[in-house]
Protein backbone atom coordinates (compact mmCIF):
# COMPACT_ATOMS: atom_id res chain seq x y z
CA UNK A 1 0.00 0.00 0.00
CA UNK A 2 1.00 3.59 -0.31
CA UNK A 3 2.31 5.60 2.48
CA UNK A 4 0.27 6.43 5.18
CA UNK A 5 -2.38 4.05 4.05
CA UNK A 6 -3.94 0.79 5.42
CA UNK A 7 -5.53 -2.34 3.67
CA UNK A 8 -8.99 -3.59 4.83
CA UNK A 9 -7.80 -5.97 6.78
CA UNK A 10 -5.17 -3.89 9.08
CA UNK A 11 -8.27 -1.21 9.11
CA UNK A 12 -10.51 -3.72 10.42
CA UNK A 13 -8.19 -5.49 13.21
CA UNK A 14 -6.45 -2.17 13.70
CA UNK A 15 -3.02 -3.55 13.28
CA UNK A 16 -0.09 -2.15 11.76
CA UNK A 17 0.47 -3.07 7.74
CA UNK A 18 4.25 -4.98 8.55
CA UNK A 19 2.42 -7.01 11.44
CA UNK A 20 -0.36 -8.16 9.12
CA UNK A 21 2.32 -8.98 6.32
CA UNK A 22 4.08 -11.16 8.50
CA UNK A 23 0.87 -12.71 10.06
CA UNK A 24 0.11 -13.96 6.32
CA UNK A 25 4.14 -14.99 5.40
CA UNK A 26 3.13 -17.53 8.65
CA UNK A 27 0.23 -18.61 7.25
CA UNK A 28 1.23 -19.14 3.63
CA UNK A 29 4.29 -21.27 5.17
CA UNK A 30 1.41 -23.22 6.92
CA UNK A 31 -0.52 -23.89 4.14
CA UNK A 32 3.28 -25.09 2.19
CA UNK A 33 3.52 -26.99 5.30
CA UNK A 34 -0.35 -28.61 4.73
CA UNK A 35 0.73 -29.30 1.36
CA UNK A 36 3.54 -31.19 2.05
CA UNK A 37 1.39 -33.17 4.80
CA UNK A 38 -1.40 -33.83 1.75
CA UNK A 39 0.87 -35.43 -0.28
CA UNK A 40 0.84 -37.74 2.11
CA UNK A 41 -2.22 -39.41 0.84
CA UNK A 42 -0.90 -40.56 -2.12
CA UNK A 43 1.17 -44.37 -2.29
CA UNK A 44 4.49 -42.70 -3.11
CA UNK A 45 5.07 -40.96 0.26
CA UNK A 46 5.80 -44.28 1.66
CA UNK A 47 8.54 -44.46 -1.21
CA UNK A 48 6.07 -45.83 -3.67
CA UNK A 49 7.07 -44.27 -6.99
CA UNK A 50 3.28 -42.61 -8.62
CA UNK A 51 4.01 -44.05 -12.02
CA UNK A 52 6.04 -47.71 -13.43
CA UNK A 53 8.78 -47.44 -15.87
CA UNK A 54 6.05 -46.86 -18.45
CA UNK A 55 4.09 -44.38 -16.78
CA UNK A 56 1.67 -45.38 -15.76
CA UNK A 57 0.02 -44.93 -12.08
CA UNK A 58 -2.02 -47.82 -11.63
CA UNK A 59 -2.79 -51.17 -9.42
CA UNK A 60 -2.48 -53.96 -11.60
CA UNK A 61 -4.77 -57.12 -9.94
CA UNK A 62 -4.54 -60.96 -10.25
CA UNK A 63 -7.79 -62.92 -9.87
CA UNK A 64 -6.24 -66.66 -9.16
CA UNK A 65 -9.56 -68.08 -9.82
CA UNK A 66 -9.70 -67.49 -13.41
CA UNK A 67 -6.24 -65.78 -14.53
CA UNK A 68 -7.62 -63.15 -15.24
CA UNK A 69 -5.58 -59.73 -14.31
CA UNK A 70 -7.35 -56.03 -14.28
CA UNK A 71 -5.50 -52.63 -14.26
CA UNK A 72 -6.66 -50.08 -12.14
CA UNK A 73 -6.67 -46.42 -12.72
CA UNK A 74 -4.53 -45.04 -8.82
CA UNK A 75 -5.51 -41.35 -8.56
CA UNK A 76 -5.56 -39.60 -5.02
CA UNK A 77 -4.35 -42.68 -3.43
CA UNK A 78 -7.66 -44.23 -4.33
CA UNK A 79 -8.80 -46.54 -7.01
CA UNK A 80 -12.49 -46.90 -7.94
CA UNK A 81 -14.08 -49.56 -6.43
CA UNK A 82 -16.60 -50.20 -9.24
CA UNK A 83 -13.64 -50.90 -11.71
CA UNK A 84 -13.84 -54.25 -9.32
CA UNK A 85 -16.85 -55.69 -10.61
CA UNK A 86 -14.87 -55.91 -14.03
CA UNK A 87 -13.80 -59.48 -12.04
CA UNK A 88 -17.67 -59.92 -10.92
CA UNK A 89 -16.11 -58.36 -7.82
CA UNK A 90 -17.18 -55.84 -4.72
CA UNK A 91 -15.26 -54.24 -2.14
CA UNK A 92 -16.61 -55.24 1.51
CA UNK A 93 -15.77 -53.11 4.22
CA UNK A 94 -17.97 -52.71 7.01
CA UNK A 95 -18.09 -49.50 8.96
CA UNK A 96 -16.50 -47.95 6.07
CA UNK A 97 -12.98 -48.30 7.42
CA UNK A 98 -10.52 -47.83 4.09
CA UNK A 99 -13.40 -46.82 1.73
CA UNK A 100 -13.13 -42.98 0.68
CA UNK A 101 -16.81 -42.56 -0.47
CA UNK A 102 -16.70 -38.75 -1.59
CA UNK A 103 -14.36 -36.12 -2.98
CA UNK A 104 -14.26 -32.89 -0.82
CA UNK A 105 -12.41 -29.83 -0.11
CA UNK A 106 -13.74 -28.81 3.78
CA UNK A 107 -11.30 -30.83 6.14
CA UNK A 108 -8.28 -32.37 6.27
CA UNK A 109 -7.03 -34.99 8.95
CA UNK A 110 -3.88 -36.73 9.22
CA UNK A 111 -4.40 -39.20 11.84
CA UNK A 112 -0.47 -40.15 12.22
CA UNK A 113 0.63 -36.87 13.00
CA UNK A 114 -2.36 -35.63 14.71
CA UNK A 115 -3.32 -32.70 12.51
CA UNK A 116 -6.58 -30.75 11.35
CA UNK A 117 -7.18 -27.67 9.52
CA UNK A 118 -10.39 -26.75 7.87
CA UNK A 119 -9.61 -25.46 4.56
CA UNK A 120 -6.18 -25.76 4.53
CA UNK A 121 -5.92 -23.65 7.92
CA UNK A 122 -4.61 -25.31 11.14
CA UNK A 123 -7.10 -25.86 14.17
CA UNK A 124 -4.61 -23.96 16.01
CA UNK A 125 -4.75 -20.92 14.55
CA UNK A 126 -7.99 -20.84 13.58
CA UNK A 127 -9.00 -21.96 17.62
CA UNK A 128 -6.50 -18.53 18.51
CA UNK A 129 -7.12 -16.08 15.96
CA UNK A 130 -10.72 -16.94 14.85
CA UNK A 131 -15.01 -16.47 15.67
CA UNK A 132 -17.06 -19.86 15.78
CA UNK A 133 -18.87 -17.84 12.89
CA UNK A 134 -15.74 -16.59 10.98
CA UNK A 135 -15.05 -20.31 11.02
CA UNK A 136 -18.24 -21.03 9.64
CA UNK A 137 -17.86 -19.03 6.71
CA UNK A 138 -15.28 -20.63 5.61
CA UNK A 139 -16.29 -24.14 6.15
CA UNK A 140 -19.26 -23.29 3.82
CA UNK A 141 -17.39 -20.81 0.75
CA UNK A 142 -13.71 -22.19 1.02
CA UNK A 143 -11.94 -18.55 1.88
CA UNK A 144 -12.56 -16.24 5.44
CA UNK A 145 -14.77 -13.61 4.50
CA UNK A 146 -13.61 -9.73 4.39
CA UNK A 147 -14.80 -7.31 6.84
CA UNK A 148 -17.90 -6.22 4.59
CA UNK A 149 -18.77 -10.83 3.62
CA UNK A 150 -18.44 -11.37 7.62
CA UNK A 151 -20.60 -8.47 8.47
CA UNK A 152 -23.42 -9.52 6.30
CA UNK A 153 -23.08 -12.72 6.97
CA UNK A 154 -23.26 -12.40 10.87
CA UNK A 155 -26.40 -9.50 10.83
CA UNK A 156 -28.02 -11.99 8.95
CA UNK A 157 -27.39 -15.65 10.87
CA UNK A 158 -28.54 -13.41 13.92
CA UNK A 159 -31.66 -11.91 12.45
CA UNK A 160 -32.30 -15.80 12.04
CA UNK A 161 -31.82 -16.41 15.91
CA UNK A 162 -35.90 -15.45 15.84
CA UNK A 163 -37.73 -18.49 15.02
CA UNK A 164 -41.49 -18.95 13.53
CA UNK A 165 -44.12 -18.45 16.62
CA UNK A 166 -45.55 -21.76 15.71
CA UNK A 167 -42.10 -23.96 16.20
CA UNK A 168 -42.16 -22.45 20.08
CA UNK A 169 -45.66 -23.39 20.69
CA UNK A 170 -45.09 -27.01 18.91
CA UNK A 171 -41.73 -26.98 21.76
CA UNK A 172 -43.98 -26.43 24.54
CA UNK A 173 -46.16 -29.64 23.75
CA UNK A 174 -43.00 -31.57 24.85
CA UNK A 175 -42.62 -33.47 28.18
CA UNK A 176 -41.38 -31.39 30.61
CA UNK A 177 -38.87 -34.18 31.17
CA UNK A 178 -38.05 -34.77 27.47
CA UNK A 179 -34.85 -34.76 26.43
CA UNK A 180 -33.25 -31.86 24.91
CA UNK A 181 -31.41 -33.66 22.11
CA UNK A 182 -35.19 -35.19 21.08
CA UNK A 183 -36.76 -31.62 21.48
CA UNK A 184 -33.94 -30.09 18.97
CA UNK A 185 -34.08 -32.86 16.54
CA UNK A 186 -38.09 -33.05 16.09
CA UNK A 187 -37.96 -29.07 16.05
CA UNK A 188 -34.94 -29.05 13.44
CA UNK A 189 -37.32 -31.47 11.07
CA UNK A 190 -40.64 -29.71 11.83
CA UNK A 191 -38.74 -26.62 10.56
CA UNK A 192 -39.80 -28.22 6.92
CA UNK A 193 -43.35 -27.20 7.03
CA UNK A 194 -42.68 -23.56 7.82
CA UNK A 195 -40.86 -23.00 4.77
CA UNK A 196 -42.36 -24.75 1.80
CA UNK A 197 -40.47 -22.34 -0.90
CA UNK A 198 -37.22 -24.09 0.45
CA UNK A 199 -38.87 -27.90 0.64
CA UNK A 200 -37.84 -29.66 -2.76
CA UNK A 201 -40.83 -31.95 -1.93
CA UNK A 202 -43.13 -29.20 -2.42
CA UNK A 203 -41.34 -26.44 -5.28
CA UNK A 204 -38.89 -28.99 -7.02
CA UNK A 205 -35.86 -31.10 -6.92
CA UNK A 206 -34.19 -28.11 -8.30
CA UNK A 207 -34.96 -25.72 -5.63
CA UNK A 208 -31.32 -25.47 -4.32
CA UNK A 209 -30.24 -24.63 -7.36
CA UNK A 210 -31.01 -20.75 -6.79
CA UNK A 211 -27.93 -19.91 -4.40
CA UNK A 212 -29.32 -16.92 -2.95
CA UNK A 213 -32.35 -19.44 -1.30
CA UNK A 214 -29.63 -21.60 -0.56
CA UNK A 215 -27.74 -19.42 1.42
CA UNK A 216 -30.60 -17.91 2.94
CA UNK A 217 -31.46 -21.55 4.35
CA UNK A 218 -27.77 -21.73 5.99
CA UNK A 219 -28.48 -18.72 7.58
CA UNK A 220 -31.72 -19.39 8.98
CA UNK A 221 -30.35 -22.80 10.14
CA UNK A 222 -27.11 -21.57 12.39
CA UNK A 223 -29.42 -18.91 13.43
CA UNK A 224 -32.41 -21.08 14.12
CA UNK A 225 -29.85 -23.90 16.23
CA UNK A 226 -29.19 -21.68 18.87
CA UNK A 227 -32.48 -20.60 19.78
CA UNK A 228 -33.84 -23.86 19.36
CA UNK A 229 -31.47 -25.48 21.68
CA UNK A 230 -31.82 -22.86 24.81
CA UNK A 231 -35.62 -23.39 23.97
CA UNK A 232 -35.09 -26.69 24.97
CA UNK A 233 -33.22 -26.47 28.25
CA UNK A 234 -35.34 -23.44 29.29
CA UNK A 235 -38.72 -25.38 28.45
CA UNK A 236 -37.29 -29.05 30.46
CA UNK A 237 -36.45 -25.83 33.51
CA UNK A 238 -39.89 -24.49 33.28
CA UNK A 239 -38.38 -20.71 32.51
CA UNK A 240 -40.43 -18.92 29.78
CA UNK A 241 -38.14 -18.84 26.65
CA UNK A 242 -36.16 -16.07 26.54
CA UNK A 243 -35.69 -14.35 22.63
CA UNK A 244 -32.89 -13.59 21.74
CA UNK A 245 -31.07 -9.96 22.66
CA UNK A 246 -31.98 -6.95 21.49
CA UNK A 247 -28.68 -5.59 22.11
CA UNK A 248 -25.88 -6.38 19.62
CA UNK A 249 -24.16 -9.43 20.86
CA UNK A 250 -21.93 -12.38 19.57
CA UNK A 251 -23.27 -15.86 18.64
CA UNK A 252 -22.59 -18.14 21.44
CA UNK A 253 -22.85 -15.04 23.77
CA UNK A 254 -26.59 -14.77 22.36
CA UNK A 255 -26.81 -18.35 23.02
CA UNK A 256 -25.59 -17.95 26.14
CA UNK A 257 -27.61 -14.86 26.71
CA UNK A 258 -30.94 -16.96 25.81
CA UNK A 259 -30.18 -19.83 28.30
CA UNK A 260 -29.64 -17.65 31.17
CA UNK A 261 -31.89 -14.22 31.00
CA UNK A 262 -33.90 -13.94 33.30
CA UNK A 263 -35.97 -10.40 34.13
CA UNK A 264 -33.11 -8.06 33.18
CA UNK A 265 -33.08 -7.10 29.76
CA UNK A 266 -29.79 -5.68 30.24
CA UNK A 267 -28.04 -9.53 31.38
CA UNK A 268 -24.64 -9.90 29.22
CA UNK A 269 -22.75 -13.25 29.97
CA UNK A 270 -19.25 -13.42 31.04
CA UNK A 271 -17.48 -12.56 27.98
CA UNK A 272 -14.55 -14.74 28.63
CA UNK A 273 -17.07 -17.35 28.99
CA UNK A 274 -18.58 -16.64 25.81
CA UNK A 275 -15.44 -16.78 24.22
CA UNK A 276 -14.17 -20.76 25.88
CA UNK A 277 -17.61 -21.61 24.42
CA UNK A 278 -16.80 -19.99 20.77
CA UNK A 279 -13.71 -21.56 20.63
CA UNK A 280 -15.07 -25.50 21.85
CA UNK A 281 -17.70 -24.54 18.88
CA UNK A 282 -14.77 -23.99 16.38
CA UNK A 283 -13.22 -27.04 17.58
CA UNK A 284 -16.21 -29.19 16.96
CA UNK A 285 -17.89 -27.76 13.82
CA UNK A 286 -16.40 -30.58 11.26
CA UNK A 287 -14.41 -33.38 11.36
CA UNK A 288 -14.41 -35.02 7.80
CA UNK A 289 -16.46 -37.99 7.11
CA UNK A 290 -17.56 -38.81 10.61
CA UNK A 291 -21.23 -40.53 11.23
CA UNK A 292 -23.18 -37.62 11.21
CA UNK A 293 -21.38 -35.90 8.19
CA UNK A 294 -21.94 -38.98 6.23
CA UNK A 295 -25.85 -39.25 7.56
CA UNK A 296 -25.88 -35.31 6.10
CA UNK A 297 -24.60 -36.39 2.11
CA UNK A 298 -26.80 -39.91 2.57
CA UNK A 299 -29.79 -37.98 3.21
CA UNK A 300 -28.93 -35.03 1.03
CA UNK A 301 -28.22 -37.48 -2.13
CA UNK A 302 -32.29 -38.53 -1.64
CA UNK A 303 -32.81 -34.83 -2.54
CA UNK A 304 -34.60 -34.23 0.49
CA UNK A 305 -34.88 -30.78 2.50
CA UNK A 306 -31.57 -29.18 4.07
CA UNK A 307 -33.75 -29.41 7.60
CA UNK A 308 -34.67 -32.96 7.31
CA UNK A 309 -31.75 -33.74 6.21
CA UNK A 310 -29.89 -31.94 9.52
CA UNK A 311 -32.40 -33.31 11.52
CA UNK A 312 -30.87 -36.65 10.73
CA UNK A 313 -27.42 -35.36 11.15
CA UNK A 314 -28.50 -34.62 14.38
CA UNK A 315 -29.76 -37.93 14.78
CA UNK A 316 -26.75 -39.77 14.17
CA UNK A 317 -25.13 -37.74 16.72
CA UNK A 318 -27.55 -38.37 19.41
CA UNK A 319 -26.20 -41.79 19.76
CA UNK A 320 -23.94 -42.75 22.53
CA UNK A 321 -20.99 -44.04 19.80
CA UNK A 322 -20.56 -40.73 18.18
CA UNK A 323 -21.93 -37.80 20.13
CA UNK A 324 -21.99 -38.72 23.40
CA UNK A 325 -18.01 -39.37 24.43
CA UNK A 326 -17.80 -36.70 26.74
CA UNK A 327 -21.09 -37.67 28.90
CA UNK A 328 -19.28 -40.84 29.05
CA UNK A 329 -15.51 -39.40 30.26
CA UNK A 330 -17.89 -38.19 33.44
CA UNK A 331 -19.75 -40.59 34.15
CA UNK A 332 -15.99 -42.67 34.63
CA UNK A 333 -14.57 -40.16 36.54
CA UNK A 334 -17.48 -39.89 38.57
CA UNK A 335 -17.33 -44.14 39.42
CA UNK A 336 -13.35 -43.79 39.93
CA UNK A 337 -14.03 -41.57 42.63
CA UNK A 338 -10.60 -40.70 43.79
CA UNK A 339 -7.83 -40.50 42.56
CA UNK A 340 -6.24 -43.30 44.64
CA UNK A 341 -8.27 -45.51 43.18
CA UNK A 342 -6.45 -44.97 39.62
CA UNK A 343 -4.08 -47.57 39.71
CA UNK A 344 -6.64 -50.30 40.24
CA UNK A 345 -8.91 -48.56 37.34
CA UNK A 346 -5.76 -48.65 34.92
CA UNK A 347 -5.12 -52.17 35.93
CA UNK A 348 -9.08 -53.02 35.35
CA UNK A 349 -8.32 -51.45 31.72
CA UNK A 350 -5.76 -53.81 31.07
CA UNK A 351 -7.70 -56.68 32.58
CA UNK A 352 -10.80 -55.72 29.86
CA UNK A 353 -13.02 -55.14 32.74
CA UNK A 354 -13.54 -51.08 32.17
CA UNK A 355 -12.96 -48.83 29.42
CA UNK A 356 -10.94 -45.69 29.20
CA UNK A 357 -12.98 -43.15 27.97
CA UNK A 358 -11.54 -39.84 26.39
CA UNK A 359 -8.62 -41.87 25.00
CA UNK A 360 -8.24 -42.86 21.39
CA UNK A 361 -9.84 -42.41 18.26
CA UNK A 362 -11.15 -43.85 15.31
CA UNK A 363 -8.77 -41.38 13.33
CA UNK A 364 -6.28 -39.82 15.20
CA UNK A 365 -3.23 -42.08 16.21
CA UNK A 366 -1.48 -39.08 17.90
CA UNK A 367 -2.40 -36.52 20.47
CA UNK A 368 -5.79 -35.31 19.38
CA UNK A 369 -4.84 -31.67 18.32
CA UNK A 370 -7.91 -30.40 19.73
CA UNK A 371 -7.26 -32.22 23.34
CA UNK A 372 -4.38 -29.41 23.37
CA UNK A 373 -6.63 -26.68 23.20
CA UNK A 374 -9.30 -27.82 24.80
CA UNK A 375 -6.98 -28.23 28.22
CA UNK A 376 -6.28 -24.33 27.77
CA UNK A 377 -9.83 -23.67 27.73
CA UNK A 378 -10.47 -25.70 30.50
CA UNK A 379 -7.80 -23.88 32.93
CA UNK A 380 -9.27 -20.65 32.06
CA UNK A 381 -12.81 -21.72 32.50
CA UNK A 382 -12.01 -23.17 35.95
CA UNK A 383 -10.11 -19.81 37.15
CA UNK A 384 -13.45 -18.08 36.78
CA UNK A 385 -15.93 -20.86 38.17
CA UNK A 386 -13.23 -22.82 40.45
CA UNK A 387 -12.01 -26.18 39.77
CA UNK A 388 -14.28 -29.10 39.13
CA UNK A 389 -13.83 -32.01 41.78
CA UNK A 390 -13.57 -34.20 38.97
CA UNK A 391 -10.20 -32.33 37.58
CA UNK A 392 -7.66 -33.77 39.74
CA UNK A 393 -8.76 -37.22 38.64
CA UNK A 394 -8.59 -36.49 35.17
CA UNK A 395 -5.29 -34.86 35.54
CA UNK A 396 -3.57 -37.57 37.20
CA UNK A 397 -5.37 -39.95 35.11
CA UNK A 398 -3.95 -38.56 32.18
CA UNK A 399 -0.48 -38.27 33.78
CA UNK A 400 -0.67 -41.73 34.03
CA UNK A 401 -2.18 -43.02 31.23
CA UNK A 402 0.59 -41.00 28.69
CA UNK A 403 3.72 -42.77 30.91
CA UNK A 404 1.81 -46.42 30.65
CA UNK A 405 3.43 -48.74 27.98
CA UNK A 406 0.12 -50.44 27.70
CA UNK A 407 -1.20 -47.46 26.46
CA UNK A 408 1.93 -45.84 24.58
CA UNK A 409 2.56 -48.61 22.72
CA UNK A 410 -1.51 -48.66 21.93
CA UNK A 411 -1.32 -44.85 20.68
CA UNK A 412 -4.21 -43.80 23.19
CA UNK A 413 -4.06 -39.91 23.63
CA UNK A 414 -6.16 -38.12 24.91
CA UNK A 415 -9.21 -36.66 22.68
CA UNK A 416 -11.30 -33.58 22.64
CA UNK A 417 -13.98 -35.47 24.83
CA UNK A 418 -11.46 -35.71 27.66
CA UNK A 419 -11.85 -32.37 28.90
CA UNK A 420 -14.88 -30.42 27.18
CA UNK A 421 -16.99 -32.59 29.18
CA UNK A 422 -15.25 -31.27 32.22
CA UNK A 423 -15.77 -27.82 30.67
CA UNK A 424 -19.64 -28.28 30.33
CA UNK A 425 -19.59 -29.33 33.85
CA UNK A 426 -18.69 -26.54 35.55
CA UNK A 427 -19.87 -24.04 33.03
CA UNK A 428 -23.72 -25.62 34.56
CA UNK A 429 -24.66 -27.73 31.83
CA UNK A 430 -26.29 -30.96 32.55
CA UNK A 431 -24.44 -33.82 30.92
CA UNK A 432 -27.59 -35.08 28.66
CA UNK A 433 -27.38 -31.41 26.68
CA UNK A 434 -23.62 -31.71 26.11
CA UNK A 435 -24.36 -33.44 22.68
CA UNK A 436 -26.99 -30.79 21.68
CA UNK A 437 -23.89 -28.35 22.49
CA UNK A 438 -22.00 -30.40 19.69
CA UNK A 439 -25.18 -30.17 17.96
CA UNK A 440 -25.27 -26.60 17.88
CA UNK A 441 -21.21 -25.88 15.63
CA UNK A 442 -21.66 -29.18 13.82
CA UNK A 443 -25.07 -27.69 11.96
CA UNK A 444 -22.35 -25.81 10.22
CA UNK A 445 -20.32 -28.67 9.48
CA UNK A 446 -23.31 -30.56 7.84
CA UNK A 447 -24.05 -27.69 5.83
CA UNK A 448 -20.66 -27.10 4.71
CA UNK A 449 -21.05 -31.18 3.63
CA UNK A 450 -24.26 -30.25 1.99
CA UNK A 451 -23.36 -27.12 0.15
CA UNK A 452 -20.60 -28.97 -1.29
CA UNK A 453 -22.74 -32.13 -1.85
CA UNK A 454 -25.27 -30.05 -4.41
CA UNK A 455 -22.51 -28.67 -6.48
CA UNK A 456 -20.32 -32.01 -6.74
CA UNK A 457 -21.00 -33.52 -10.09
CA UNK A 458 -20.53 -37.10 -8.80
CA UNK A 459 -23.29 -36.61 -6.82
CA UNK A 460 -25.45 -39.32 -7.12
CA UNK A 461 -28.44 -41.08 -4.54
CA UNK A 462 -26.23 -43.24 -1.85
CA UNK A 463 -27.49 -47.01 -2.44
CA UNK A 464 -25.04 -49.16 -0.96
CA UNK A 465 -24.98 -53.08 -2.24
CA UNK A 466 -24.91 -55.77 0.02
CA UNK A 467 -23.75 -59.54 0.72
CA UNK A 468 -26.46 -61.72 1.08
CA UNK A 469 -26.11 -64.56 3.51
CA UNK A 470 -29.33 -65.51 4.15
CA UNK A 471 -31.63 -68.79 3.21
CA UNK A 472 -32.65 -69.18 -0.57
CA UNK A 473 -35.28 -71.97 -1.95
CA UNK A 474 -37.45 -71.88 0.47
CA UNK A 475 -40.93 -72.39 0.19
CA UNK A 476 -43.93 -71.12 1.42
CA UNK A 477 -45.54 -73.17 4.49
CA UNK A 478 -49.22 -73.45 5.51
CA UNK A 479 -49.75 -71.76 9.19
CA UNK A 480 -50.96 -74.56 10.92
CA UNK A 481 -47.28 -76.75 9.90
CA UNK A 482 -44.69 -73.52 10.73
CA UNK A 483 -42.44 -74.69 13.77
CA UNK A 484 -42.64 -70.87 14.75
CA UNK A 485 -40.12 -68.92 16.35
CA UNK A 486 -39.25 -69.17 20.06
CA UNK A 487 -41.17 -66.95 22.36
CA UNK A 488 -37.53 -65.19 23.71
CA UNK A 489 -36.89 -63.48 19.87
CA UNK A 490 -40.25 -62.00 19.88
CA UNK A 491 -41.85 -61.59 23.39
CA UNK A 492 -41.71 -57.71 24.04
CA UNK A 493 -41.96 -55.89 27.63
CA UNK A 494 -45.23 -56.39 29.43
CA UNK A 495 -45.87 -53.22 32.20
CA UNK A 496 -47.34 -54.65 35.36
CA UNK A 497 -50.58 -52.04 34.40
CA UNK A 498 -51.00 -53.72 30.34
CA UNK A 499 -51.39 -56.71 32.88
CA UNK A 500 -53.79 -55.30 34.79
CA UNK A 501 -56.06 -54.43 32.15
CA UNK A 502 -55.95 -57.20 30.18
CA UNK A 503 -55.71 -60.00 33.35
CA UNK A 504 -57.05 -63.20 32.42
CA UNK A 505 -60.91 -63.68 33.11
CA UNK A 506 -61.77 -59.95 32.70
CA UNK A 507 -65.59 -60.10 31.34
Amino acid sequence: TESGTQTPDAKRTGKPEHHLQATNRRTMAAYNRLSKITSQLHPDSKGVKKVDAAGRSSLTITDNRTGKQLEVAVKNGVIKAKELWKLGLRSYDPGYKNTAACTSRITYIDGAKGLLAYRGIPIEQLAEKSTFLEVSYLLMYGYLPSAKQLDSWTTSIMRHTYIPEGLKTMMKSFRHDAHPMGMVISTVSAMSTFYPEANPAFAGQKVYADKKLRNQQIHRMLGAMTSIAAYAQRHRTGRPYANPSSTKMGYTENFLYMLDKLDNNNYKPHPKLARALDVLFILHADHEQNCSASGMRHLTSSGVDVFTSVSGAASALYGPRHGGANEAVLRMLAKIGDKKNIPQFIANVKAKKERLMGFGHRVYKNYDPRARIVRKIADEVFQILGYEPLIEIAMELEKIALSDKFFVDRKLYPNVDFYSGLIYKAMGFPPDFFTVLFTIPRTAGWLAHWNEFLDDPENVIVRPRQVYLGPSGVNYADVHSRQGTPASEIDGVVTAQSRRRYAPGQP
